[in-house]
């Protein structure tokens, strides 16, 4: 079984930052592509960045220059750091996670998509 847990959503004036983590763990022989999206009141779940195993991130414009995704490869966690908060980015924060499944030195040969569970983020104006 594999699961990510999220921690670091909360309340924020506009302008704050906010840092974001998501941790992986269970049956992982390898973690791929690792990425945030984001999902407002009423509205469908949209990314907000990616990164590679390599490091390379990629960014939504909404979110370019205020946010940073990076990852620890040897933790399997994934951070979003969040800064120049605005109420637009209200809303639930989901992480996911490309994940090889296996174990140390074994891959099943499976690969497959993970979410986080989900964390709130309100920035008020």
């Amino acid at each position: 079984q594999v699961q990510l847990v999220e921690s670091g959503g909360g309340l924020v004036q506009a302008g704050g930052s906010l840092r974001l983590s998501c941790a992986a763990s269970g049956s992982i022989f390898s973690i791929n592509d690792m990425g945030w999206y984001h999902q407002g009141s009423g509205k469908e779940r949209e990314l907000v960045a990616s990164i590679t195993r390599g490091g390379s991130g990629n960014y939504a414009d909404s979110v370019k220059g205020r946010f940073t995704i990076s990852r620890d490869n040897a933790k399997n966690t994934v951070y979003l750091q969040m800064n120049s908060l605005k109420p637009e980015d209200t809303g639930v924060y989901y992480c996911y996670a490309e994940i090889l499944v296996g174990g140390r030195n074994i891959y099943t040969g499976r690969t497959g998509g993970y979410w986080g569970q989900g964390s709130q983020v309100t920035v008020s104006s």
